[in-house]
This record gives structure tokens, C-alpha cells and sequence, in this order.
């Protein structure tokens, strides 16, 4: 394997991976030893390359959702275990102010409570207003009271306890430490991660047989020459590197313009979300809220670039298959 790495013409896969334009104007250094057998135009039409460009886009149009999906779930999950919430029941409460402060005081006193605060009427009637707008009627209705609880992460306190004490001290009072919320938010990130390598997995298989049939088109389209080079002595890894090369540098230049295309639609999908919200400040922050900023990262627009070098290297791997089939039905 050392010996095959070793010979394999590596100037002449860098030539490949450039228009011949830009090819014939490389240093003498770094020109292919050899001249091209394969004419480059008999391989690498321009539906070929647009097909895999659109592939390469729907590659890393996907990996990036992913990708920012799991982050807004992550830090939705760290914001529900950072904190715990306590209600108050208000009916059959004939002093509520005063009961909200004795349940203050309470849990300020707990072991791993970092933060109590108590939200006033007005504030837990703001929480409504997404959903049921803002109106008089809200002052009517018997709207719970919230107590907001900030625990310590690393030393979290015992939250069986503190909500049995609430339960034998303090009639109405339920504490929720959002664990079904954080169980629903990881089965929707698992879900959206197995529908993006579905996605992910459908594109590559596209790809593979676009590829395979191309190699096929190819190798017939050439079937003189390639037979030639079979009386000559030439071997299949000869010719499969042939073609490897002119697949490689269509994988490359396909998979940057995908991936140039996919980063173009990231840079402006935080306008798009900024869209979506309306305008409004409660609904635009709402909005942000449920699916994210919409603003990929430096990781994830690594991620990018890992989707080019996939695609390149399902191009030349699958070229190389195809030929290595194709010349073994000639024998």
C-alpha cells in the first residue's frame, strides 16, 4: 500500500482537479508527467456537473439544518435543566402575595438553588400573550403565579425532596423540572438527525449512480482507445486512474459550487427567520426561540467542506468501480 501511494502520479490528480485552462498554466513542477489518454470532454459533460452540484447543495443544505437543529436543542435542553419552575395555584388563595413570598423564601434556602425569582400578575400574563394576545380579559382570569428557580448545575439539588416539602408545606403548589420537555426535545433532535442521514444517505446514492452511469457512457464512448491500451500492456489500475483523475476534479468543482450555493443560502436564512416573525418583538423572539437564530457557525460551515470532500471522494472511488466492472466485461 506504502509502494502504491508512493507511485500513484499525484501531479497528475492535481491537474484533474483544475479546468485545463487553469491546468496548462501550472508551474512545469507541478504539470502532469503524462499526457491525458482520456479526451476530458468524452467524461465530464455539463449536466454531470450540474446534477452533482445540486446533489453536493441538497448534501450540505441538510447537514447544516442538522446541524443547527442540534445546537438549538442543545441549548434549549441546557436552558430547561438549569432551571425549575414552581406554580402557584390562585384559586382558593385568599393572600397569593404573601404565599408566593413564604415559597420564595423557602426555596432560596435550599441546597443547589443558585437564583429565586418571583414573576409578578403581569409578568405570567406576558407569557399568554403569544398565544392568546394582549386583552383585558387576562386580568380577569385566575392566571397561576410562577416562581423561576435557577439550580446549580454541577451540584444540582435533590428536586424529590424540595417537591415533597412544597407538597406537605404549601397547599397548591407543584414544582416542574421540565424533564418530559428535555425527553421531547432529544426525540425530535434523534428524529431530525435520522431524517437528515436519510436525506444524506438518498443524495449519495444518487450520486453513486449518476457516476456509475456516466463511467458506463464513458467507457463506451472511449471502448477504441481503451482497447488499445489493452494491447499495449496497459493495466486496469493505468486506466482507472485515467479516469479517476477527470471524476475527482468534477467531484471537487461540483461540490464548491454546491457548497458555495449552500453558504450563500445560510448567510441569509437569519433574515428569512427574522421574516418569519413578523416584524413583531414578542413573535420574532418567539420565533428565534423555536427554531434558533438560523445562523450557522464556523464548525458547521465546516461541515461544508467535509460534504466537497465526501463528494469528490465518492466521484473518484465510484468511478474507479465502474471502470475496474466495465473492463472486466471486456475480458
Amino acid at each position: 500500500m506504502i509502494s502504491d501511494i508512493r507511485d500513484y502520479p499525484w501531479s497528475n490528480l492535481l491537474a484533474g482537479l483544475l479546468p485545463a485552462r487553469l491546468a496548462a498554466r501550472l508551474p512545469e513542477g507541478v504539470q502532469p508527467k503524462t499526457a491525458q489518454i482520456v479526451p476530458p470532454g468524452s467524461v465530464a459533460g455539463n449536466a454531470l456537473t450540474v446534477v452533482i452540484a445540486i446533489m453536493s447543495f441538497l448534501a450540505c443544505l441538510t447537514a447544516g439544518a442538522v446541524y443547527m437543529i442540534n445546537q438549538s436543542a442543545q441549548a434549549w435542553v441546557n436552558d430547561l435543566s438549569s432551571e425549575i419552575t414552581v406554580e402557584l395555584d390562585p384559586i382558593d388563595t385568599a393572600d397569593i402575595e404573601k404565599k408566593m413570598t413564604l415559597v420564595a423564601l423557602f426555596l432560596a434556602k435550599q441546597k443547589g438553588v443558585t437564583r429565586v425569582k418571583p414573576l409578578t400578575a403581569e409578568d405570567s400574563a406576558k407569557l399568554l400573550e403569544p398565544w392568546l394576545g394582549q386583552s383585558d380579559a387576562l386580568s380577569a382570569l385566575p392566571i397561576p403565579r410562577l416562581i423561576a428557580v435557577e439550580i446549580d448545575r454541577s451540584s444540582p439539588p435533590d428536586i424529590a425532596l424540595i417537591k415533597n416539602a412544597l407538597t406537605q408545606n404549601f397547599e397548591g403548589v407543584t414544582l416542574d423540572d421540565h424533564r418530559r420537555w428535555q425527553t421531547e426535545i432529544k426525540t425530535l433532535t434523534r428524529s431530525a438527525a435520522l431524517a437528515g442521514l436519510s436525506v444524506l444517505g438518498l443524495v449519495a446514492a444518487a450520486t453513486v449512480a449518476v457516476i456509475v452511469s456516466a463511467t458506463s457512457s464513458a467507457m463506451a464512448s472511449n471502448r477504441a482507445i481503451i482497447e488499445v491500451l489493452h494491447f499495449v500492456g496497459a493495466n486496469e489500475r493505468f486506466i482507472s486512474r485515467e479516469f479517476e483523475r477527470h471524476f475527482l476534479g468534477l467531484g471537487v468543482r461540483a461540490g464548491l459550487v454546491g457548497a458555495v450555493a449552500a453558504t450563500i443560502a445560510f448567510m441569509a436564512l437569519p433574515y428569512l427567520v427574522q421574516m418569519l416573525g413578523g416584524g413583531g418583538s414578542v413573535t420574532a423572539a418567539e420565533t428565534q426561540r423555536l427554531i434558533g437564530t438560523g445562523e450557522l457557525d464556523f464548525p458547521g460551515y465546516l461541515l461544508c467542506v467535509l460534504v466537497v470532500v465526501v463528494v469528490a471522494a465518492i466521484c473518484m472511488l465510484t468511478s474507479r468501480l465502474g471502470v475496474v466492472r466495465v473492463l472486466k466485461s471486456y475480458e
